[in-house]
């Protein structure tokens, strides 16, 4: 599934709309699996949430969690999802992409946190997963001293897994889901499902093992494998 951030008039801020739109995807994508590229519309992904919205929010709306528990639904599809960002990434947008397993960067792109520059803390995920992602030192000097982290930067501290000529971005993150693709899509979801299992390995991996290891995909793919080397491993 492509999915894009459009809302021209700005810089595709995420909203309310947006938010609910975005559920509709994850509850899709939950119905039936697939993989996911999510990106942006006019060379930005998102300049952040609206903040006309969140001037009018209070406490009972931060305590919902509107944006953070959205993007912990990302963070939760079944399959992998990535991240084409073009341009801006900030605040909620660069929170989004965060949520996304994947991060691909057009030359042009800057991720940032500027938050509490506004009076309000980067609350929908990048208080910690930044640092999940970065480091400490990165992600503090992203929360704390107002860094934005361009394309290189991204590229150096692993933030992204790559960085291509922005008329590029979508094809080459076409490229990376063709070739997740090829995987078995079972293999993939419990291959997230492990990685993002807290404090249950080894039982985690054994299970997720053992149930691969009686599926029909599992023998197709293996024996097509030995076939192509003249019956050797």
């Amino acid at each position: 599934m492509v999915v894009t951030l459009r809302r021209p008039a700005a810089r595709n801020a995420i909203n309310g709309r947006m938010v609910a739109e975005l559920h509709r995807v994850c509850e899709e994508l939950e119905r039936t699996p697939r993989l996911l590229l999510l990106t942006g519309h006019g060379g930005v992904f998102a300049g952040g949430a609206d903040i006309g919205e969140l001037r009018r929010r209070g406490r009972d709306e931060a305590l919902a969690g509107i944006n953070s528990r959205l993007f912990e639904r990302v963070r939760g599809l079944p399959l992998p999802t990535v991240a084409a960002v073009p341009g801006w990434a900030l605040g909620g947008g660069a929170e989004l992409a965060y949520a996304c397993d994947l991060r691909i960067a057009g030359t042009d792109a800057v991720f940032g946190n500027p938050e509490p520059g506004l009076g309000i803390l980067a609350a929908a995920g990048a208080c910690w997963r930044l640092r999940e992602l970065v480091g400490e030192s990165v992600a503090k000097q992203v929360l704390l001293a107002g860094r934005v982290l361009d394309a290189p930067a991204a590229l150096a501290c692993g933030l992204v897994m790559d960085v291509v000529p922005a008329d590029r971005l979508v094809e080459e993150a076409h490229a990376l889901l063709d070739r997740m693709a090829r995987s078995s899509m079972l293999a993939l979801r419990l291959t997230k499902l492990v990685t993002d299992a807290d404090g249950a390995h080894p039982l985690a991996d054994d299970l997720a093992q053992a149930v691969l290891f009686e599926s029909p995909d599992k023998e197709e793919r293996m024996t097509r494998f030995l076939e192509k080397k003249g019956g050797r491993a």
